[in-house]
Formats: structure tokens, sequence, C-alpha cells
């Protein structure tokens, strides 16, 4: 059952991560954080005046809250719904990017490239210490972000664990 967190505008301008930290921590405090795999939402409430073409993830206050949760739960994207675009919306908040109307958002490729390798080593570890099968959903979460691995790259983080 997927779960949506509810962010208000002085959740973000006050950094206070509660709203997402007492569904996380409920989630491990249950031991069902591997069961709440790709059930996490958000619903943001950032009012913006009429005449501001911005996208949520191109204001840097809402980025900043984005930013302060992934160094809390490095691994947050294992949760995050990606059938419905959260895992990409998660991306754009932290990776440097370009909006256009037509094309949608473009990300930095050295940027995404470098986080999309963080987040790789970073669930990986993750999962192995939970005995959650990694390779798949890794190579899954490289492709939503435009990348394809071979075998040889999980290969080498299994070396390195």
């Amino acid at each position: 059952m997927t779960t949506t967190i509810a962010l208000s505008s002085d959740c973000i301008h006050n950094l206070e991560l509660s709203p997402a930290r007492s569904v996380i921590e409920d989630w491990v405090a249950a031991g069902a954080i591997a069961a709440s795999e790709q059930q996490l939402r958000f619903a943001i409430d950032y009012p913006q005046e009429p005449d501001d073409p911005r996208e949520l993830s191109e204001i840097p206050e809402v980025r900043l809250w984005f930013i302060c949760l992934d160094a809390c739960y490095p691994w947050l994207p294992f949760l995050l719904d990606w059938k419905t675009g959260e895992l990409v919306r998660y991306t754009a908040m932290l990776v440097p990017h370009q909006f256009s109307p037509k094309a949608g958002i473009q990300y930095n490729p050295e940027a995404l490239e470098i986080f999309l390798m963080q987040k790789l080593f970073v669930l990986h570890n993750w999962m192995q210490e939970l005995d959650i099968p990694s390779r798949s959903r890794l190579k899954s979460m490289a492709q939503l972000l435009g990348y394809e691995f071979d075998d040889e790259l999980f290969e080498l983080f299994e070396k390195q664990s």
C-alpha cells in the first residue's frame, strides 16, 4: 500500500523532516522496510506566485529540504514509488538540471552519472545488510534514469562488499 507524505511550506522552510521521519522510522521499527519497497510518494504544497514558471525541483528551498532528507536516508530511492515518477522527481531535487516544457527534465549528464553511481553503491551496500537481492533492482533504477549497466559493474560491487 502506497504512503503519501504531505509537505507544507512550513516544513520546507524549517527543514522539518518529521513528516518523512515518522513514516520511515515506523517502517524501520516494524521491520517492514523491505516490504515498503516503492511505496512512498510526496505531496508537496508549496505556494508559488501565478507568474512563477519554475517546477518544484527548481525552487532552492524545496531542493534543500530534499537534500537534507537524502543526507538522513541515502537509501531512500528504494522506498520511492518509481511507477508514478517519484524517483525521477527525487533525482531532479538532487541533480542540477534544466526544465523544458517540450523535452521535460534535462539533467546535467556528469552530475546525473555521479549521483547514480553514488546511489548504486549506497543501495547495494544497504540492501546487502538487509539481505535484499539488489542486482535487478539497481539495474532497473539505472534504466529509469537512462543508464544501462552490465553485470561486470555489479560483480565489482560484490567484490567491494
